[in-house]
């Protein structure tokens, strides 16, 4: 079962909401932070979180995008992560936001962190893992690009990536795919990339080379 947690953003007074699920007892291996798609909700990014191989081991952290709105004429919320207005103060609000829902969760400079985004949640798992207040051990990015900012600052160290989208999605094409992993190689970043059979989709491939990525950071943390 998972933990909803309530933020408050110090010193805005915005309200943020979070997930989080603790460890199986004597086997945490660190914390695995989820960044859902657009509408969508942090209950589904923790069942995605939750699907990968190993993740019993790690505390996991899903965090709800600020921008909740209902689903349709449903009774159902979700939400969006930003639009194209005020676009830097929302990126800063938003790192702002994760640094805080990190706060709320046991941790130490020792702690392995992987940040994981599905579609647009894969920007803040990179602005996160590049801009926030904590270091990260690695970042699972599927169905999105990096954001351009980051790859146009020279200055900017990227941990380990693993970067997928699927064989028909019409959005995260195999272009930008290419590119990202073409860009992040010559940066000298140490990038594993998976096409995978489906859509616009996190699934069980997904799922299988988020558990074999997650054990790989594991594997080099114990050395």
């Amino acid at each position: 079962m998972a933990d909803e947690v309530d933020i408050r953003l110090i010193p805005t007074g915005v309200h943020g909401r979070i997930l989080v699920r603790e460890a199986r007892a004597g086997a945490r291996r660190g914390i695995l932070v989820g960044f859902h798609g657009y509408r969508e909700s942090a209950a589904i990014q923790m069942e995605r979180l939750a699907a990968s191989p190993g993740a019993n081991a790690w505390t996991l952290v899903a965090i709800q995008a600020l921008n909740r709105f209902y689903q349709g004429r449903s009774r159902n919320v979700v939400a969006g992560w930003m639009t194209r207005e005020d676009r830097d103060a929302a990126i800063a609000d938003n790192i702002n936001y994760v640094d805080a829902a990190l706060d709320s969760v046991p941790l130490d400079e020792r702690t392995a962190i992987v940040y994981a985004g599905f579609s647009q949640g894969v920007a803040m798992a990179y602005r996160s893992a590049l801009r926030g207040r904590r270091p990260a051990a690695g970042i699972i990015a599927i169905g999105g690009d990096v954001p351009p900012e980051l790859l146009a600052d020279h200055e900017a160290v990227f941990p380990r990536v693993l970067v997928a989208r699927g064989d028909r999605d019409h959005w995260y094409t195999q272009p930008k795919l290419d590119a990202d992993v073409a860009a992040l190689s010559a940066r000298g970043v140490d990038v594993k990339h998976l096409v995978y059979a489906g859509e616009h989709e996190w699934n069980a491939q997904v799922n299988a080379a988020a558990g074999e990525f997650l054990g790989h950071v594991t594997r080099r943390a114990r050395l």
